[in-house]
């Protein structure tokens, strides 16, 4: 019968994609597993290279001063050896005067383009402005205007760079991680990838995943080609895949902490996603196969590993919608055929098993999903990395860890929203009250 074939085809695809969708998932368990890797120390080296940090910010007077200001205030570094550069783009606030009054340089970006109303465009003229004085610095950190970062940041970079480290990432952590409830989920799924995933890469020689606040560029690369690269929303990204095929490795520093404003609510996470899941399925579409033939004319795992990753941009979408629409249609049609047991399955040629023991195998999968790859993934992140996560005692963080599989439904399902939106770069809604608790 035509609706058996088509329900069976439909398994064979369904089934495919599962599996498609596994090997990224096994590949965080496999990092997860290995949480017990020591991490990566780098020598103290006596010299102290020249840094730039620069910044780019759209109407930030509420958090640029703080920034900029705690930078010369607190870092365990000599002040003659970094200059601060802050991208005033677009603002129709007083965020120029607030860097300059904190000590940095300001350059002031005023570009009518809508399609150029994003950070890479701020960071490209932040970097070409940069050029043009010819001040011979080192290494290049980039921060959003909302970042703190743990005193000894720029020491600890400075030795990665000498020990010959180009391209670096931090550790991220939350400034808000103990707001609420939902910072406390959302600050555990973010730093999965800095205490679990990034620790691995570095410990198995795998190249880190360089993206986002904090990030240490070899400033000759950013002579090399001319300044910043790349203008796409997910510039990031973007600018270290280029890197990547170019023979670069990407480091992980993992003393060196950098503290951001973390979303709050679903309104909050749904925003940055938004700019998130767009940006990179399309980087993913445009740098996939040149990732992948890097791989097979290198065997360098890292391009396989970094294509893997990005998958789970994609993969949200596929769950909010192939996953949903496939088994209402399987159980309503199993359901309406009157097939609940196996045999009942075997007698009408469906390759499935019946009703009752799909319901338990899938039932299976999600609580074995929830306690485990959920709960407990949260409980570990407490268990080892409490302080880092801006808490005092592991239980003030413990309502995060049973919330967290809750909020892993709630990123996948902004990550599938975001992929069908335009990303702009708008006000972010800053949460003041954390400001000043790192």
């Amino acid at each position: 019968m035509w609706h058996v074939q088509m329900y069976n085809i439909l398994f064979t695809i369904n089934n495919v994609i599962l599996i498609l969708i596994g090997i990224p998932f096994m590949l965080q368990f496999v990092f997860m597993f290995l949480f017990w890797l020591p991490k990566k120390k780098f020598p103290v080296s006596e010299k102290k290279n020249r840094i730039c940090v620069l910044i780019p910010a759209h109407n930030e007077a509420d958090v640029i001063f703080d920034t900029v200001n705690r930078l010369f205030e607190k870092q365990n570094y000599p002040k003659e050896m970094f200059d601060v550069y802050v991208v005033a783009h677009n603002c129709s606030d007083n965020t120029a005067e607030l860097a300059r009054k904190a000590g940095a340089n300001v350059f002031e970006l005023n570009d009518p383009d809508p399609s150029h109303h994003i950070a890479s465009y701020a960071l490209k003229e932040g970097y070409e402005q940069i050029l043009k004085t010819e001040i011979p610095y080192d290494f290049s950190i980039r921060l959003d205007a909302d970042n703190h970062i743990n005193d000894d940041f720029f020491s600890l970079m400075n030795d990665a760079f000498n020990a010959g480290c180009q391209i670096a990432r931090p550790y991220e952590s939350a400034l808000n991680m103990t707001q609420n409830n939902f910072t406390k989920a959302c600050g555990l799924y973010y730093t999965f990838d800095s205490r679990f995933s990034s620790r691995v890469r570095e410990r198995l020689h795998l190249d880190a995943h360089v993206n986002g606040p904090g990030s240490m560029v070899d400033f000759n690369i950013i002579r090399k080609i001319g300044g910043y690269d790349t203008t796409s929303i997910t510039e990031d990204t973007e600018f270290i895949f280029k890197r990547m095929l170019e023979g670069y490795r990407c480091h992980f520093v993992e003393d060196a902490v950098v503290y951001e404003d973390l979303p709050s609510t679903f309104k909050d996470t749904y925003s940055r996603n938004k700019r998130i899941a767009g940006g990179n399925i399309r980087l993913l579409g445009k740098y996939g196969f040149r990732m992948l033939g890097k791989f097979f004319t290198t065997f360098n795992f890292s391009y396989i590993e970094q294509i893997l990753t990005y998958m789970f941009n994609v993969i949200c979408v596929v769950l909010c919608t192939w996953i949903p629409a496939y088994y209402i249609y399987d159980l309503a049609y199993m359901w309406g055929m009157g097939i609940f047991t196996d045999a009942q399955a075997v007698a009408m040629g469906i390759n499935a098993a019946g009703l009752y023991n799909q319901l338990i195998l899938v039932g299976m999968i999600l609580l074995v999903l929830f306690i485990f790859a959920g709960i407990g993934q949260g409980l570990l992140l407490i268990l080892l990395d409490y302080k880092k996560l801006g808490a005092t005692r592991r239980r003030d963080l413990i309502d995060g860890a049973f919330l967290f599989p809750v909020f892993t439904v709630v990123y996948c399902l902004t990550m599938c929203l975001g992929a069908f939106q335009k990303p702009t770069w708008n006000k972010v809604k800053r949460n003041k009250q954390a400001q000043n608790n790192v």
